[in-house]
């Protein structure tokens, strides 16, 4: 099961997040069960009724959409994954010591249809 951070632990924690986040870093760490949520990222879930399994379901086979280099939490992207029709998005880092991904948030962005497009690859 994953951990859950403190959002401030994030952002003293910086020097510890890589520069590169790339999709096969993202779905071996999942795969590997190697992840937490932030505090957020937690509340997001659960807002949204998100089960972890759908999570890495999505995250086993999903696709960014957005790259943030500059975040000022260090690099980061948006990625989308479905578990089965349902759309889910996640916003991920990869800390470096100890290896992890950190899901810095998760959303269903159907949820939110006025931010996104119908494919929820774009903004709106």
């Amino acid at each position: 099961m994953a951990n859950c951070v403190v959002g401030q632990e994030i952002r003293s924690n910086r020097e510890r997040l890589t520069n590169i986040v790339d999709i096969q870093n993202i779905k071996r760490l999942v795969l590997q069960g190697k992840y937490e949520f932030s505090k957020h990222a937690e509340r997001e879930r659960e807002l949204d009724m998100i089960h972890v399994w759908e999570l890495e379901d999505a995250l086993r086979d999903c696709e960014i959409i957005e790259n943030y280099p500059d975040d000022p939490r260090g690099s980061s992207c948006l990625v989308l994954g479905f578990c089965g029709p349902k759309p889910i998005h996640a916003v991920c880092a990869i800390e470096t010591d100890p290896e992890e991904l950190l899901l810095i948030t998760v959303y269903d962005p159907s949820k939110r249809p006025e931010r996104w497009t119908e494919e929820y690859r774009k903004r709106r």
